[in-house]
C-alpha cells in the first residue's frame, strides 16, 4: 500500500513546475492554496496506487518515478493501456464524474507523488475560480485526446547492467551520457558516486537491514533525479546490493551484452532482475555489442529467446554514430523512416534516401510495406546509399513479375524470379540469408494475414520469407506460409504503415515516403471494351491508344491497396516529414526504368528539403520534465 511521506524540500520546485505545466499560469494566491492542500505519498515498486472499480477518492500528480495503468477486460485479462512518468496527473476524471476507477495503476519503480483528496478538490473549486477553470480545461483536453495514441513516458532514470563478462560499462556509460547530453542534463551515477556524495565508503552496498542509510540513499537519488533530465545508474558487475537497488529504481533497463559470447543468463539477470516484485517491470532493452569490422550481426534470436526483453539494439561501440543512435532511442528522439508499397515506383525510395543521407539525416528505425519493405532492408543493413542503389540495380535487372503461370491455380505469377532476386540481394549484402533481428537497425515489414483477416507487422523471423510475404500481391504472386498462417501483400490493409512506426520504442519523428497518386484518372468512354478491341488498341503506339486502362497485373496490384489508399490522409497527417514523389507517368511494373525512377525520387526529395530547411528534418530534443 502507498504511504504518506514527510515533505521532500528538494522536490518542491519540481512540483510547482509540474503544476504550472498542468494548470497554466495561475495567480500566486491560487497556487499557494493548492499547495497547502496537497499530501506527499510514496509508492514502492510493484505496489498498487489505485484499483479498478474502487471509488475515486483522490487525484495524484507524479513527481518522481514511473507508473503503469492496466484495464481488466470482460474476459478477466488485464492489458497495459498507459505509462506515466513524472509530471503526469492520475485519477482526476473520477473526481468530476463520481464514477469508479476505470483502471488499476501500479508503480513499476519506487515513486513519489502528491495527493489531492476529493473533499479538498471541491474546496479548491469553490474558493478559487481560476484553479477551477484551469482544471476544467485540463479535463476537456483529456477527453479530446482520450483515443489518440499515447506514447510511452520519457524515461528519466535508466539502469545500465552488464550481462556478459568483460563489458566496459563505465566507458560505455560515459559515452552514452555524452551523447544524451545533447538532449538534456545527464548525471552518471555508480556506487562510488553514492559513497562520495554521502561521505561514507561502502554506503552504496549497505545491506537491506540498514534502514537509515537506505533512506539517505533513496533521498539522494531523488535529489539527483529532481535536477536532472536523465540519470544513468551504472550497476556493479555482480548482483550486489547496489545492483539490486539500481534494478528497483529504473524507468528503463539496458542490458549490455558481448554478442561474440554465448547468450547465457547472467547472475545479475537471475538474482536481481528476475526477483523484482510483480508489476515492477521496467522495460528491459538488450544492447548487443559488436566489433566494428563485423559485416552483420548473427544469432540474435538465441539472445532474445533466453530473455523477455521489450526491444533490442545492435551497436558497435567503436562507432560514435552507433552510440549516438542508442542515445536518441533512449531520449525518444529517434528518427523512423516509413516506405510505402507501389511496385516499380518503389525505386524512388532510393532517391529520397540518397537526399536524406547527403544532408546528414541519421535513420534509426525503418519499416515498410511491399516494395517499401524491400527498400527498407537496404537502410536497415546500414550500407552507404550508393552501394544500396547498386545492389538494388543489380538485383532488379531481372523483371520480378515476368515468370507467368501458364495454369494459374493461385497466382498469375510464379514468384520464382522474385524469390531469386531477394536471395541474390541477401547474398550480395550479407553473404547468407539472415533474420530480421540480425539487421543493424531495428526494422519491420507489414503483411496481410489472410488466415486471420488482419494486418500483421513482422518484427522477427526469416528476412527473405518475410519480404516475400509483404510483397506477394493477392492473385498476382503466390502467398507465403508463416507459422501456419497464409500471408500476402501488406498493402491490402496498410500500404503506408506510419502508425506502426509511431508505436516503436524511442521514435520521436517519422519521415514517410508515400507513392500514392493524388489525382484520380477519369475514363473518356462509357463501357469497358471487349477483349479483341482491347488487344487491337494495345498494338498501336501508347500516345495513340483510345482506351487508357491498366493491364490485368497492374489492375490486380492497384485494387489490393485501395483500402490503404483511403487511409492516406490520416497517415500523411501522422508524419513529421512527408515525401510524395510525382510518379504518375511511372507504371507499377516498369522495372526497367530503375535509374529514371531513382532520380525522380531524388529530385523531389531535394525540393522538399530545400523548402523546409535542414532543421525541419533533424529531430529536436524531446521536451524535458
Amino acid at each position: 500500500m502507498s504511504q504518506t511521506s514527510a515533505r521532500s524540500p528538494h522536490l518542491d520546485p519540481l512540483l510547482v513546475r509540474y503544476l504550472h505545466d498542468f494548470l497554466g499560469d495561475v495567480e500566486p494566491a491560487a497556487m499557494n492554496l493548492l499547495l497547502s492542500q496537497l499530501e506527499w505519498v510514496e509508492v514502492a515498486g510493484g505496489e498498487t496506487l489505485i484499483k479498478q472499480g474502487d471509488p475515486g477518492d483522490a487525484m495524484y500528480l507524479s513527481v518522481s518515478g514511473r507508473l503503469r495503468a492496466y484495464v481488466r477486460g470482460d474476459d478477466g485479462a488485464s492489458r497495459m493501456v498507459r505509462e506515466m512518468g513524472r509530471g503526469q496527473i492520475i485519477g482526476e476524471m473520477s473526481l468530476y464524474t463520481d464514477a469508479p476507477r476505470s483502471a488499476t495503476v501500479v508503480a513499476i519503480r519506487d515513486s513519489v507523488l502528491v495527493r489531492l483528496d476529493k473533499s479538498q478538490f471541491h474546496t479548491l473549486l469553490a474558493r478559487s475560480p481560476q484553479v477551477s477553470m484551469a482544471l476544467t480545461r485540463q479535463i476537456i483536453r483529456r477527453l479530446q485526446t482520450e483515443h489518440q495514441r499515447n506514447p510511452l513516458a520519457l524515461p528519466v532514470t535508466i539502469g545500465l547492467f552488464p550481462i556478459s563478462a568483460g563489458v566496459d560499462l563505465a566507458g560505455l556509460g560515459a559515452r552514452l551520457a555524452d551523447a544524451m547530453g545533447l538532449y538534456g542534463r545527464v548525471r552518471l551515477i555508480d556506487a562510488a558516486t553514492i559513497d562520495r556524495e554521502l561521505g561514507l565508503p561502502g554506503a552504496a552496498n549497505a545491506g537491506a537491514d540498514d534502514a537509515v542509510l537506505n533512506r539517505r540513499i533513496a533521498l539522494l537519488l531523488d535529489e539527483i533525479e529532481a535536477v536532472s533530465d536523465f540519470v544513468l545508474l551504472l550497476s556493479d558487475a555482480t548482483p550486489s546490493p547496489w545492483t539490486q537497488r539500481c534494478s528497483r529504481h529504473c524507468d528503463e533497463i539496458l542490458l549490455f551484452a558481448d554478442a561474440t559470447q554465448a547468450p547465457a543468463i547472467h547472475a545479475i539477470e537471475a538474482d536481481c532482475l528476475s526477483m523484482r516484485p510483480e508489476h515492477a517491470e521496467a522495460a528491459e532493452v538488450l544492447v548487443l555489442l559488436h566489433p566494428a569490422e563485423r559485416a552483420c550481426p548473427e544469432g540474435t534470436k538465441h539472445w532474445l529467446a533466453r530473455r523477455a526483453v521489450s526491444d533490442h539494439v545492435h551497436i558497435r561501440p567503436a562507432l560514435d554514430r552507433d552510440v549516438a543512435r542508442l542515445a536518441r532511442i533512449e531520449c525518444r528522439t529517434a528518427i523512423g523512416l516509413v516506405l510505402a508499397g507501389g511496385g516499380a515506383r518503389g525505386f524512388a525510395h532510393l532517391g529520397v534516401m540518397r537526399a536524406l543521407q547527403e544532408r546528414g539525416v541519421e535513420i534509426d528505425y525503418v519499416g515498410g510495406t511491399s516494395i517499401g519493405a524491400v527498400m527498407a532492408t537496404l537502410v536497415a543493413c546500414d550500407q552507404p546509399v550508393p552501394r544500396a542503389i547498386e545492389v538494388a540495380r543489380k538485383a532488379f535487372r531481372t523483371n520480378p513479375t515476368s515468370d507467368f503461370n501458364w495454369l494459374p491455380m493461385l497466382s498469375l505469377i510464379k514468384g520464382q524470379r522474385l524469390r531469386g532476386i531477394i536471395k541474390a540481394a541477401m547474398d550480395e549484402l550479407f553473404g547468407r540469408e539472415i533474420d530480421i533481428e540480425d539487421l543493424w537497425k531495428n526494422y519491420f515489414c507489414v503483411a496481410t494475414n489472410y488466415s486471420q483477416a488482419r494486418e500483421q507487422p513482422i518484427h522477427r523471423g526469416d528476412l527473405a520469407k518475410s519480404l516475400r510475404a509483404s510483397i506477394s500481391i493477392p492473385g498476382a504472386l503466390p502467398p507465403v506460409i508463416i507459422d501456419g498462417d497464409l500471408l500476402c501483400d501488406g498493402g491490402t490493409f496498410n500500404n503506408f504503415p506510419v502508425d506502426v512506426m509511431q508505436g516503436m520504442r524511442g521514435v520521436g519523428k517519422v519521415i514517410g515516403v508515400d507513392l500514392n497518386f493524388k489525382k484520380p484518372r477519369r475514363m473518356a468512354f462509357d463501357e469497358v471494351p471487349g477483349t479483341w478491341a482491347l488487344l487491337r488498341d494495345r498494338l498501336v503506339p501508347r500516345n495513340r491508344r483510345r482506351y487508357r486502362l491498366p493491364s490485368l497485373s497492374a489492375y490486380l496490384m492497384n485494387v489490393t491497396i485501395l483500402y490503404s489508399m483511403s487511409r492516406q490522409r490520416e497517415a500523411q497527417r501522422r508524419t513529421d516529414l512527408y515525401f510524395n514523389p510525382p510518379l504518375e507517368r511511372v507504371g507499377l511494373l516498369q522495372w526497367s526504368k530503375f535509374d529514371q525512377i531513382v532520380e525522380q525520387g531524388y529530385v523531389h526529395a531535394q525540393q522538399v528539403l530545400v523548402e523546409i530547411g535542414i532543421e525541419g528534418v533533424k529531430t529536436k530534443p524531446a521536451r524535458m520534465a
